[in-house]
């Protein structure tokens, strides 16, 4: 086998292809993609003896269908996202309409924005939806069990809003549950690698979620389904999600999606509805009725408390005991809620 002159990273693979062939159509469009999809790219590093992901030109994708894009009107960092309307048909009609009216404002939706439309004019079933630089809602770590709390908070908040719709998303697992970073990059990050600084030349600097609250937003809305109210409940053959534990997607019958949402965010939360019958599980409501219950009977000093994970050392964890209490006397003496407030976002 003949290897690549400037390793991998060198040539474009599978769909950077499509999107090095609209570059110029996008940029057209005002979304200017990085150099690495401008037509004509050399990779910066040819000639000298180093490995293209060092360089920030070398950053190529990993989900074909999603790439950063920079918008020319505001400088923002932006993703775009390329939807086949055969293969999603409901998808473009569902988030526009959580995006637009009343709904958009409402503060209890945590769906993602739909920020621009965009339709290739060579390929008829394929649009293209521009939407907010987000991260997964776990980047950076949880520091308090507050921080855990707020999160609890939120996506259940915005799971009752779908269901209060009449939306069952039916595929609400870990990755499709984010956070906007705004609050807690100032100066963003690389959209490739949250740790490294937006033009690569270094290290990306952050805040804690309890100093600069964050909004976590739910996305992927491409096996999601609106109903009706004529429609309820609903019955249909599930549709096998991401996560493939959940139960009565194990029998493939018909069943209820809303009860499968319940399911999917208590398996994402590891501690809460581990109920195996989907005809006993709560309600939405009675969900965020109960943990509302829970997180009232929380003192001030558990909401405080540090996040600690399994596999710390005993020196370690010493050392971040030792820290967690100098920090959280800072956050005590500036007054800050042990739960963050969103609302402030």
């Amino acid at each position: 086998m003949t290897a690549i002159k400037g390793g991998p990273a060198a040539q474009l693979a599978g769909d950077e292809h499509w999107w090095k062939d609209h570059y110029e159509w996008l940029n057209q469009q005002g979304y200017q993609l990085r150099p690495r999809y401008r037509p004509g790219w050399r990779p910066s590093w040819l000639g000298i003896d180093r490995l293209g992901v060092e360089y920030e030109d070398g950053q190529f994708i990993v989900r074909g269908a999603v790439l950063d894009a920079t918008r020319a009107s505001d400088g923002d960092v932006v993703v775009l996202k390329r939807i086949n309307r055969l293969d999603h048909p409901y998808e473009e009609e569902l988030t526009r309409y959580l995006s637009s009216g009343s709904l958009a404002s409402d503060p209890r939706n945590h769906c993602i924005k739909l920020l621009d439309v965009l339709h290739p004019p060579d390929e008829l079933n394929i649009v293209i939806f521009v939407l907010p630089l987000l991260l997964p809602f776990y980047i950076p770590y949880f520091v308090t069990f507050g921080e855990a709390v707020d999160f609890i908070q939120q996506v259940l908040e915005g799971l009752k809003f779908l269901h209060d719709n009449l939306i069952a998303h039916r595929d609400c697992m870990f990755m499709n549950i984010m956070l906007d970073p705004k609050p807690l990059y100032p100066n963003l990050f690389h959209p490739t690698d949250p740790a490294r600084s937006r033009d690569w030349k270094g290290s990306s600097k952050h805040y804690s979620r309890t100093t600069h609250p964050v909004r976590y937003v739910i996305i992927d809305f491409g096996i999601s389904r609106r109903y009706r109210p004529e429609d309820l409940p609903p019955c249909e053959p599930p549709i096998i999600s991401a996560d493939k534990s959940v139960p009565e997607n194990q029998k493939g019958e018909p069943c209820n999606p809303f009860p499968t949402d319940v399911y999917l965010i208590g398996n994402l939360l590891r501690e809460w509805f581990l109920q195996n019958d989907p005809e006993k599980r709560p309600s939405m409501d009675v969900v965020v009725s109960h943990f509302e219950e829970i997180t009232k009977s929380l003192s001030g000093w558990k909401l405080r408390s540090r996040l600690k994970m399994r596999s710390e050392w005993g020196v370690v964890r010493f050392f971040m005991s030792v820290a967690h209490v100098v920090r959280t006397a800072t956050y005590i003496l500036r007054r800050l809620d042990p739960i963050p407030a969103c609302s402030k976002c």
